[in-house]
Protein backbone atom coordinates (compact mmCIF):
# COMPACT_ATOMS: atom_id res chain seq x y z
CA UNK A 1 0.00 0.00 0.00
CA UNK A 2 1.00 3.22 -0.18
CA UNK A 3 0.40 6.11 2.22
CA UNK A 4 0.04 9.56 1.62
CA UNK A 5 0.19 13.03 4.04
CA UNK A 6 -3.19 14.15 4.51
CA UNK A 7 -2.35 17.83 3.16
CA UNK A 8 0.16 19.59 5.15
CA UNK A 9 -0.75 17.40 8.70
CA UNK A 10 1.33 14.72 9.79
CA UNK A 11 -1.14 11.98 9.48
CA UNK A 12 -0.49 9.05 6.82
CA UNK A 13 -3.50 7.57 4.82
CA UNK A 14 -3.54 4.75 2.89
CA UNK A 15 -3.88 6.30 -0.78
CA UNK A 16 -6.73 3.84 -1.30
CA UNK A 17 -9.87 4.44 0.90
CA UNK A 18 -12.81 2.76 1.49
CA UNK A 19 -16.21 3.94 1.50
CA UNK A 20 -19.91 2.86 2.40
CA UNK A 21 -21.85 5.41 0.55
CA UNK A 22 -24.65 3.05 -1.17
CA UNK A 23 -23.30 -0.11 0.30
CA UNK A 24 -23.02 -0.70 3.58
CA UNK A 25 -26.40 -1.20 5.34
CA UNK A 26 -28.13 -0.65 2.03
CA UNK A 27 -26.78 -2.90 -1.26
CA UNK A 28 -24.98 -5.40 1.46
CA UNK A 29 -25.32 -7.53 4.53
CA UNK A 30 -23.32 -7.56 7.48
CA UNK A 31 -21.34 -10.48 7.00
CA UNK A 32 -20.62 -8.75 3.15
CA UNK A 33 -19.66 -5.74 4.55
CA UNK A 34 -17.19 -7.47 7.12
CA UNK A 35 -15.71 -9.28 4.22
CA UNK A 36 -14.82 -6.60 1.97
CA UNK A 37 -13.57 -4.24 5.06
CA UNK A 38 -11.47 -6.84 6.35
CA UNK A 39 -9.77 -7.46 2.45
CA UNK A 40 -9.54 -3.58 2.38
CA UNK A 41 -8.01 -3.88 6.04
CA UNK A 42 -5.74 -6.80 5.27
CA UNK A 43 -4.64 -5.23 1.54
CA UNK A 44 -2.99 -2.14 4.13
CA UNK A 45 -6.17 -0.06 3.76
CA UNK A 46 -6.10 2.16 7.15
CA UNK A 47 -8.84 5.27 5.83
CA UNK A 48 -12.74 4.35 6.49
CA UNK A 49 -15.17 6.56 5.50
CA UNK A 50 -18.58 6.97 7.03
CA UNK A 51 -21.52 9.22 6.75
CA UNK A 52 -24.53 9.98 8.68
CA UNK A 53 -26.55 10.46 5.76
CA UNK A 54 -25.56 6.99 4.44
CA UNK A 55 -28.35 4.95 4.68
CA UNK A 56 -29.09 7.34 6.69
CA UNK A 57 -27.36 6.47 9.69
CA UNK A 58 -27.53 2.62 8.96
CA UNK A 59 -23.91 2.47 6.66
CA UNK A 60 -22.27 3.53 10.22
CA UNK A 61 -23.90 1.30 12.23
CA UNK A 62 -22.97 -1.48 9.81
CA UNK A 63 -18.91 -0.07 9.79
CA UNK A 64 -19.34 -0.09 13.99
CA UNK A 65 -20.50 -3.72 14.12
CA UNK A 66 -17.48 -4.58 11.90
CA UNK A 67 -15.07 -2.42 14.03
CA UNK A 68 -16.38 -4.34 17.52
CA UNK A 69 -16.66 -7.48 15.65
CA UNK A 70 -12.45 -7.78 14.32
CA UNK A 71 -11.33 -5.30 16.98
CA UNK A 72 -8.50 -3.72 15.41
CA UNK A 73 -6.22 -1.62 16.92
CA UNK A 74 -7.48 1.76 17.07
CA UNK A 75 -3.65 3.13 16.39
CA UNK A 76 -3.86 1.37 12.74
CA UNK A 77 -6.88 3.29 11.78
CA UNK A 78 -8.20 6.41 10.39
CA UNK A 79 -12.13 6.68 10.94
CA UNK A 80 -13.92 9.49 9.45
CA UNK A 81 -17.96 10.61 9.55
CA UNK A 82 -19.73 13.67 7.84
CA UNK A 83 -22.24 15.99 9.55
CA UNK A 84 -25.18 16.16 6.92
CA UNK A 85 -27.13 19.40 5.58
CA UNK A 86 -29.91 17.14 4.31
CA UNK A 87 -33.27 18.68 5.52
CA UNK A 88 -35.00 15.54 4.88
CA UNK A 89 -33.40 14.18 8.79
CA UNK A 90 -35.34 16.64 10.19
CA UNK A 91 -35.30 19.90 11.33
CA UNK A 92 -33.02 19.96 14.14
CA UNK A 93 -31.14 16.80 12.83
CA UNK A 94 -28.95 18.36 9.87
CA UNK A 95 -27.29 21.84 9.04
CA UNK A 96 -23.54 22.50 10.38
CA UNK A 97 -25.20 24.48 13.48
CA UNK A 98 -23.13 24.07 16.87
CA UNK A 99 -25.71 22.02 18.15
CA UNK A 100 -26.40 19.80 15.37
CA UNK A 101 -22.15 19.22 14.80
CA UNK A 102 -22.08 18.33 18.63
CA UNK A 103 -25.13 15.91 18.46
CA UNK A 104 -24.10 14.67 14.93
CA UNK A 105 -20.05 13.93 16.47
CA UNK A 106 -21.60 12.10 19.39
CA UNK A 107 -24.09 10.21 17.37
CA UNK A 108 -21.65 9.06 15.26
CA UNK A 109 -19.52 7.62 17.86
CA UNK A 110 -22.45 6.01 19.00
CA UNK A 111 -22.80 3.71 15.77
CA UNK A 112 -19.27 3.29 15.32
CA UNK A 113 -18.66 2.35 18.45
CA UNK A 114 -15.47 4.87 19.10
CA UNK A 115 -13.98 7.09 21.45
CA UNK A 116 -12.98 9.76 18.67
CA UNK A 117 -13.41 9.95 15.19
CA UNK A 118 -10.03 10.99 13.28
CA UNK A 119 -11.86 13.32 10.67
CA UNK A 120 -15.23 14.70 11.02
CA UNK A 121 -16.32 16.85 7.69
CA UNK A 122 -19.01 19.18 6.83
CA UNK A 123 -20.97 17.31 4.50
CA UNK A 124 -21.94 20.01 1.76
CA UNK A 125 -22.39 23.87 2.71
CA UNK A 126 -25.35 24.78 5.34
CA UNK A 127 -26.55 28.58 3.84
CA UNK A 128 -28.49 29.12 7.34
CA UNK A 129 -24.97 28.84 9.77
CA UNK A 130 -22.52 31.38 9.81
CA UNK A 131 -19.30 29.95 8.78
CA UNK A 132 -17.63 31.02 12.08
CA UNK A 133 -19.97 29.39 14.08
CA UNK A 134 -19.03 26.13 12.45
CA UNK A 135 -15.68 27.03 12.43
CA UNK A 136 -15.58 27.63 16.33
CA UNK A 137 -17.96 24.52 16.96
CA UNK A 138 -15.57 22.67 14.93
CA UNK A 139 -12.72 23.85 16.82
CA UNK A 140 -14.68 22.69 20.57
CA UNK A 141 -14.73 19.47 19.24
CA UNK A 142 -10.97 19.17 18.74
CA UNK A 143 -10.59 20.50 22.17
CA UNK A 144 -13.51 18.29 23.89
CA UNK A 145 -10.92 15.32 22.15
CA UNK A 146 -13.87 14.01 19.99
CA UNK A 147 -12.47 14.51 16.55
CA UNK A 148 -8.60 14.93 15.69
CA UNK A 149 -9.05 16.81 12.06
CA UNK A 150 -12.13 18.86 10.44
CA UNK A 151 -12.72 19.62 6.73
CA UNK A 152 -15.03 20.09 4.36
CA UNK A 153 -16.94 18.22 1.44
CA UNK A 154 -18.42 20.03 -2.18
CA UNK A 155 -17.45 23.64 -0.76
CA UNK A 156 -16.65 26.31 -2.54
CA UNK A 157 -13.16 28.06 -3.05
CA UNK A 158 -14.87 31.24 -2.10
CA UNK A 159 -16.03 29.65 1.18
CA UNK A 160 -12.95 27.64 2.41
CA UNK A 161 -11.08 30.61 2.08
CA UNK A 162 -13.37 32.45 4.22
CA UNK A 163 -12.76 29.43 6.61
CA UNK A 164 -9.40 29.92 6.83
CA UNK A 165 -9.81 33.53 7.17
CA UNK A 166 -12.24 32.76 10.37
CA UNK A 167 -9.87 30.59 12.27
CA UNK A 168 -6.68 32.60 11.50
CA UNK A 169 -8.41 36.19 13.01
CA UNK A 170 -9.40 34.01 16.17
CA UNK A 171 -6.56 31.55 16.68
CA UNK A 172 -8.03 28.62 16.01
CA UNK A 173 -7.48 25.45 13.62
CA UNK A 174 -9.09 25.77 10.30
CA UNK A 175 -9.92 22.95 7.61
CA UNK A 176 -7.27 20.57 6.74
CA UNK A 177 -9.06 18.21 3.71
CA UNK A 178 -11.82 18.84 1.87
CA UNK A 179 -13.90 15.75 -0.15
CA UNK A 180 -14.27 16.33 -3.47
CA UNK A 181 -15.64 14.65 -6.82
CA UNK A 182 -12.23 14.07 -8.75
CA UNK A 183 -12.43 11.85 -11.81
CA UNK A 184 -11.64 11.89 -15.51
CA UNK A 185 -15.00 13.00 -16.40
CA UNK A 186 -14.71 15.16 -13.45
CA UNK A 187 -11.92 17.37 -13.36
CA UNK A 188 -12.27 21.36 -13.18
CA UNK A 189 -13.21 22.08 -10.03
CA UNK A 190 -9.94 20.00 -8.10
CA UNK A 191 -7.70 20.79 -10.72
CA UNK A 192 -8.92 24.79 -10.93
CA UNK A 193 -10.95 25.90 -8.46
CA UNK A 194 -9.26 24.55 -5.43
CA UNK A 195 -5.91 24.78 -6.52
CA UNK A 196 -4.72 28.03 -4.32
CA UNK A 197 -6.17 26.28 -1.41
CA UNK A 198 -3.79 23.20 -1.82
CA UNK A 199 -0.97 26.03 -2.21
CA UNK A 200 -2.05 28.44 0.07
CA UNK A 201 -3.16 26.50 3.16
CA UNK A 202 -1.73 22.95 2.07
CA UNK A 203 -5.07 21.78 2.24
CA UNK A 204 -5.44 17.41 1.37
CA UNK A 205 -8.13 15.79 -0.44
CA UNK A 206 -10.55 12.84 -0.18
CA UNK A 207 -11.65 11.59 -3.25
CA UNK A 208 -15.33 9.89 -3.74
CA UNK A 209 -16.35 8.81 -7.26
CA UNK A 210 -12.93 8.33 -8.88
CA UNK A 211 -14.65 5.69 -11.04
CA UNK A 212 -17.26 7.92 -11.99
CA UNK A 213 -20.19 5.58 -10.35
CA UNK A 214 -18.81 2.37 -12.09
CA UNK A 215 -18.60 4.23 -15.77
CA UNK A 216 -14.83 4.52 -16.12
CA UNK A 217 -14.36 0.72 -15.22
CA UNK A 218 -15.54 -0.29 -18.46
CA UNK A 219 -18.63 -2.58 -17.21
CA UNK A 220 -21.07 -0.09 -19.72
CA UNK A 221 -19.19 -0.63 -22.50
CA UNK A 222 -20.20 -3.59 -24.27
CA UNK A 223 -24.37 -2.40 -23.10
CA UNK A 224 -26.46 -2.28 -19.45
CA UNK A 225 -25.30 -5.66 -16.93
CA UNK A 226 -28.42 -7.13 -15.07
CA UNK A 227 -26.89 -6.83 -12.08
CA UNK A 228 -25.63 -2.90 -12.45
CA UNK A 229 -27.08 0.56 -11.17
CA UNK A 230 -27.47 1.32 -14.85
CA UNK A 231 -30.17 -1.94 -14.87
CA UNK A 232 -31.95 -0.86 -11.42
CA UNK A 233 -31.93 3.07 -11.96
CA UNK A 234 -33.06 4.31 -15.46
CA UNK A 235 -32.21 7.38 -15.33
CA UNK A 236 -28.67 6.62 -14.84
CA UNK A 237 -28.43 4.99 -18.67
CA UNK A 238 -29.68 9.06 -19.51
CA UNK A 239 -26.34 9.83 -16.98
CA UNK A 240 -23.59 7.49 -18.28
CA UNK A 241 -24.54 8.70 -22.12
CA UNK A 242 -24.34 12.38 -21.19
CA UNK A 243 -21.51 14.43 -22.71
CA UNK A 244 -20.29 11.60 -24.46
CA UNK A 245 -19.37 9.78 -21.52
CA UNK A 246 -19.71 6.46 -22.80
CA UNK A 247 -17.62 6.94 -25.87
CA UNK A 248 -14.51 8.38 -24.04
CA UNK A 249 -14.77 5.41 -21.00
CA UNK A 250 -14.84 3.40 -24.40
CA UNK A 251 -11.58 4.90 -25.53
CA UNK A 252 -10.22 4.51 -21.87
CA UNK A 253 -10.73 0.92 -22.35
CA UNK A 254 -8.46 0.91 -25.84
CA UNK A 255 -5.63 2.53 -23.70
CA UNK A 256 -6.06 0.18 -21.03
CA UNK A 257 -5.82 -2.90 -23.24
CA UNK A 258 -2.77 -1.04 -24.59
CA UNK A 259 -0.89 -1.33 -21.66
CA UNK A 260 -2.42 -5.09 -20.70
CA UNK A 261 -3.84 -4.12 -17.00
CA UNK A 262 -7.36 -3.18 -15.91
CA UNK A 263 -9.75 -0.45 -17.17
CA UNK A 264 -10.84 0.49 -13.74
CA UNK A 265 -7.37 0.42 -12.07
CA UNK A 266 -6.13 2.41 -14.65
CA UNK A 267 -8.45 5.40 -14.31
CA UNK A 268 -7.94 5.08 -10.26
CA UNK A 269 -3.91 5.39 -11.01
CA UNK A 270 -4.67 8.23 -13.09
CA UNK A 271 -6.58 9.68 -10.26
CA UNK A 272 -3.72 9.09 -8.00
CA UNK A 273 -1.14 10.71 -10.34
CA UNK A 274 -2.38 14.27 -9.39
CA UNK A 275 -0.09 14.99 -5.98
CA UNK A 276 -3.18 17.06 -4.48
CA UNK A 277 -5.15 14.10 -3.78
CA UNK A 278 -4.41 12.71 -0.73
CA UNK A 279 -6.74 9.20 -0.91
CA UNK A 280 -8.88 8.24 -3.16
CA UNK A 281 -12.37 6.46 -1.92
CA UNK A 282 -13.13 3.02 -3.33
CA UNK A 283 -16.91 1.51 -3.38
CA UNK A 284 -17.40 -2.07 -3.02
CA UNK A 285 -19.89 -4.24 -2.95
CA UNK A 286 -17.61 -7.37 -3.03
CA UNK A 287 -14.37 -8.11 -1.62
CA UNK A 288 -13.03 -9.30 -5.09
CA UNK A 289 -13.83 -5.77 -6.27
CA UNK A 290 -11.28 -4.44 -3.66
CA UNK A 291 -8.51 -6.59 -4.90
CA UNK A 292 -9.11 -5.77 -8.45
CA UNK A 293 -8.95 -2.19 -7.51
CA UNK A 294 -5.57 -2.02 -5.24
CA UNK A 295 -4.09 -2.84 -9.43
CA UNK A 296 -3.80 0.93 -9.20
CA UNK A 297 -0.61 1.03 -7.25
CA UNK A 298 0.98 -1.18 -9.69
CA UNK A 299 -0.50 0.81 -12.60
CA UNK A 300 1.00 3.96 -11.23
CA UNK A 301 4.73 3.65 -12.63
CA UNK A 302 3.00 3.00 -16.06
CA UNK A 303 1.86 6.65 -16.25
CA UNK A 304 4.55 7.95 -18.12
CA UNK A 305 3.94 11.38 -19.79
CA UNK A 306 3.28 9.99 -23.35
CA UNK A 307 0.22 7.66 -21.50
CA UNK A 308 -0.93 11.06 -19.85
CA UNK A 309 -0.85 12.52 -23.23
CA UNK A 310 -2.77 9.73 -24.66
CA UNK A 311 -5.73 10.03 -21.83
CA UNK A 312 -5.46 13.74 -21.97
CA UNK A 313 -6.25 13.21 -25.52
CA UNK A 314 -9.39 11.43 -24.21
CA UNK A 315 -10.77 13.47 -21.48
CA UNK A 316 -9.34 17.04 -22.01
CA UNK A 317 -7.61 18.97 -19.11
CA UNK A 318 -9.00 22.11 -17.49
Amino acid sequence: MLYRRLGNSGLKVSALSLGSWQTFGLAVDDSSTAAIMQAAYEAGINFFDGAENYGPYLAEEAMGRVFRRFGWRRDTLVISSKVSCNPELGLLRHGLSRKHLVEACDQALQRLGLDYLDLLFCHRPDPDTPLEETVRAMNELIQRGKILYWGTSEFSAADLLEMHAIAGKLGLVGPLMEQSRYSLLHRARLERELLPLFESFGMGTTIWSPLEFGLLTGKYNEGIPSDSRGARDPRWIERIRADGGLEKARALGAIARGLGVAQGPLALAWTLKNPHVSTAILGASKPEQVQENLGALDILPLLTPDVMARIDAVFPPV
